[in-house]
């Protein structure tokens, strides 16, 4: 993995400017950083990348259906929910779903066996409902796609394959300062998406199983 300053740096030398100790060390440098940032999330977004998958915990508490996926934040991804205290698969409902058995009629409690998001925490975190509502104490696994926050010290990572986020912030840089003599940023664009495509091949062989589309 690569440091968000080396990912500035990488972009700097690229465009023949000259390489800085820090992303906060002068206006353009500030820029690369923020053309960085703007390709990692458009990389993050464009697959679920196996390196961007976790299992947050959720314990639950009798009476209690509403919790807060701790560090999700609010860009996250469901792969799947699994009930591994009622060894089971939680299903997806929506909010109108769950209205209607909320207000419209005596909410059951036992084992959880559907979920809903609702809304984010004051911390920012991803919360979801679940029904029926906990009986007790329950070990929910929610398999997610968890997509990093906004890079900002020099030492912060990227998680995400560096070659087509680098290539799209340089193509990013290209067009914002015009032509200089050098890689036109249609070019650079076209090369970028090329980097991302080999890399969303390479890391679709890890789960070939989620390229293999059913008719319902």
């Amino acid at each position: 993995m690569k440091t968000h300053k080396e990912m500035v740096n990488n972009v700097l030398v690229r465009l023949r400017e000259r390489e800085v100790d820090s992303v906060n060390e002068n206006s353009y440098s500030k820029l690369i950083s923020l053309f960085i940032n703007d390709a990692k999330e458009f990389v993050e977004s464009a697959w679920n990348w196996s390196v961007l998958r976790q299992t947050l915990t959720v314990v639950t508490q009798d009476g209690v259906f509403n919790y807060v996926l701790t560090d999700s934040g609010n860009n996250v991804s469901i792969i799947d929910v699994v009930n591994l205290t009622g060894n089971s698969f939680l299903k997806y409902k929506d909010p109108h779903w769950f209205n209607n058995v909320f207000l419209n009629s005596e909410p059951a409690k036992g084992n959880p066996d559907y979920y809903v998001f609702n809304g984010v925490s004051v911390g920012g975190d991803t919360q979801v409902d679940l029904y029926p509502i906990p009986s007790g104490v329950f070990t929910i696994y929610f398999n997610v796609i968890m997509r990093s926050q906004e890079l900002v010290n020099n030492a912060d990572t990227i998680r995400v394959p560096t070659l087509p986020v680098q290539a799209l912030a340089y193509a990013m840089a290209l067009e914002e300062r015009g032509e200089d003599g050098g890689m036109s940023a249609v070019s650079a664009k076209a090369l970028a998406s090329v980097y991302l495509s080999d890399a969303i091949a390479l890391d679709a062989n890890k789960h070939p199983e989620e390229l293999i589309w059913e008719a319902c």
